[in-house]
């Protein structure tokens, strides 16, 4: 059960310790019942047996005296079944707080949803900010339980929403920040750790046509079944079998007439409809909950409108559903042609198609973005010190104080500052290896993508227009595609040009540029997509370790400085500060770094 918060201002950390406390203590005393319980259950049945073996020995005219120990057998069973599933939701509460823990602390990595399925290569800043994988943004972020939520948080990120839809977010997750309880009740309902549905094939299976659609038959066909259980009874008692032997018929021509629409209606909804039980209980969970954000208020309005609430409505498929399913059953099956059982669920199935069907998209939709909303407040409510970004309609513009990288714990976090505008459109930083250029370009786009799709920002503060995000970051060759580093970057290259001409302005990050090829043609090939991409209004970044680049800075002045990431050596060993300064670096450690392993130079 959810465990009270003494206030509403909560230091996480805290927080989740005092709750796994309580809940460890809890469960190990639902372990003590869980076995105490299980050894009289088992001594009850022992004893039972027992006693019944001697009633029906020696005083077979008492067999009635069964039931006593039968009955404290139920009950012991069924009060040991109780405290098992307790027990089960105490352990799925547990690793909910642990998993909370391990995020504040920065061993989150590896543990979570890495949501690589949704990872595009050809996607301008997917791949190159981190977004899906292990270690990966969505990973951080995703707690969904269910395949709708995942894949609106997925979408979310790689698409940015408009300032308007931001702002309503932004009331949305502070109305959800605070509601551990209710987090906390969507982590442990049910077994699994996701839901199996797959929304897209659960929404088109709702919006296709019925396969099965009959008044008459949904009542003819109950009628059948009741006549041959009649007939069977009737031969049993009054050896009358005429009348099963042709509703037999009957019910068995029926079967045959269906079997096709009853075969692919089956197959239908069984592929799109897996563990509806959890999306049921999600639904509840989520209909249940009082909201203040005309955001949740509205997504919560989707769930009611057809007067039924829609976690009863799937619910009542799902159950429907595992009547179908059990149709393989050995004794099912057997039975399957008389009493008509697959071909009536079959045609409920198709019923509730038709009435529900088409909401099931919207159902999906709405459970998408409360649960991507839910995961953006545990977020917020996780770092407290992360702030909503300030969007301004003076563009292009990324104005940031003391920002970091949201992937990295904040106790390894070095915070830096930066404005781009359209009077300074670029900065070219140098620096050498791991000094981090890299992770603080990386740490530019990652912000920019948080603030557009309505989650906090790792920054003091944030200011900054729309804009289109192009990185070109993480950059590999294809040998299967015969496509070569150099050739794989500079196609990256002509989709960030590209996208320049859309409505919005773009945020280029470039990490080396252009380091496939020579210095010559690198030097000139850089210049000239820097000018290119400045005269189209973009602004950005661009990284190198290659010092004659730095003089694009001074061809492009005053839209264009040189910045530098340095480092220094102590006593043999390597320190980097991490901080951004302005100007050319003035150092190298590729000599360093190499006799730091032992390389002989």
């Amino acid at each position: 059960m959810p465990i009270a918060s003494p206030s509403a201002q909560l230091d996480p950390e805290h927080e989740y310790r005092r709750r796994l406390d309580i809940l460890q203590e809890l469960a190990a005393r639902q372990r003590l019942q869980d076995s105490r319980l299980g050894y009289l259950t088992l001594s009850i049945a022992i004893t039972g047996l027992i006693f019944a073996v001697w009633i029906l020995t020696l005083h077979t005219r008492m067999i009635y005296l069964v039931l006593f120990p039968a009955s404290l057998f139920v009950f012991s069973a069924a009060l040991h079944e109780r405290v098992i599933r307790a027990l089960r939701r105490s352990l799925r509460a547990i690793a909910f707080y642990e998993r909370g823990l391990a995020r504040i602390g920065g061993q989150w990595a590896g543990k979570g949803e890495t949501g690589e399925r949704f990872s595009d290569a050809s996607h301008p800043y997917s791949r190159d900010l981190d977004l899906f994988g292990k270690g990966s943004l969505f990973e951080l972020l995703c707690n969904a339980r269910t395949g709708a939520g995942q894949e609106t948080l997925a979408k979310w990120l790689l698409e940015p929403a408009s300032p308007e839809e931001v702002r309503l977010r932004h009331t949305a997750v502070d109305d959800l920040r605070g509601r551990l309880d209710f987090r906390e009740d969507l982590a442990v309902l049910g077994e699994q750790v996701r839901s199996e549905v797959k929304p897209e094939l659960l929404a088109a299976w709702g919006e296709k046509t019925p396969l099965l659609e009959s008044l008459a038959m949904r009542i003819v066909l109950p009628l059948l079944t009741s006549l041959w259980i009649f007939g069977l009874v009737a031969w049993v008692l009054w050896g009358v079998h005429y009348i099963v032997l042709i509703v037999s018929a009957i019910n068995i021509g029926v079967t045959f007439e269906y079997r096709e629409r009853t075969k692919n209606s089956a197959f239908s909804v069984e592929a799109a409809s897996r563990d509806l039980k959890l999306l049921s209980r999600v639904l509840a969970r989520l209909e249940s909950e009082s909201f203040s954000a005309p955001k949740l208020i509205s997504l919560q309005a989707d769930f009611r409108k057809e007067g039924l609430p829609a976690s009863r409505s799937v619910a009542r498929l799902n159950r429907r559903v595992e009547s179908v399913i059990s149709r393989r059953g050995q004794i099912v099956s057997m039975f399957d042609p008389f009493v008509l059982w697959s071909l009536q669920w079959c045609f409920a199935i198709e019923a509730w198609r038709r009435i529900h069907g088409p909401s099931a998209r919207r159902w999906l939709a709405a459970v998408g973005e409360l649960e991507a909303l839910s995961d953006f407040a545990a977020y917020s409510f996780e770092h407290p010190a992360d702030v909503f970004p300030e969007f301004t309609e003076d563009g292009p513009c990324f104005e940031a104080e003391a920002f970091a990288h949201p992937l990295l714990p904040e106790s390894r976090a070095v915070r830096n500052d930066l404005r781009l505008d359209r009077e300074f459109q670029l900065m070219l930083i140098s620096g050498p290896n791991m000094a981090g250029k890299s992770t603080f370009v990386r740490a530019v786009g990652v912000n920019a993508v948080l603030a557009q799709c309505g989650a906090p920002v790792r920054a003091r503060r944030l200011r900054l227009s729309r804009l289109a995000v192009g990185a070109s970051v993480c950059v590999l060759d294809s040998l299967q595609g015969g496509i070569s580093r150099f050739y794989a970057e500079i196609a990256r290259l002509k989709l960030i040009a590209d996208l320049t001409r859309g409505p919005l302005p773009v945020l280029f990050l470039l990490d080396e540029l252009l380091q496939g090829t020579n210095s010559h043609d690198r030097r000139i090939g850089a210049e000239a997509i820097a000018r290119s991409l400045l005269e189209r209004g973009a602004i950005g970044l661009i990284t190198t370790h290659d010092l004659a680049l730095a003089e694009i800075a001074e061809s492009l002045r005053p839209r264009a400085a040189n910045f530098h990431f340095e480092d220094r050596l102590e006593n043999g060993k390597l320190h980097f500060d991490y901080r951004l300064s302005p100007g050319i670096v003035q150092t190298s450690n590729a000599l360093d770094l190499m006799r730091s392993i032992g390389l002989d130079v």
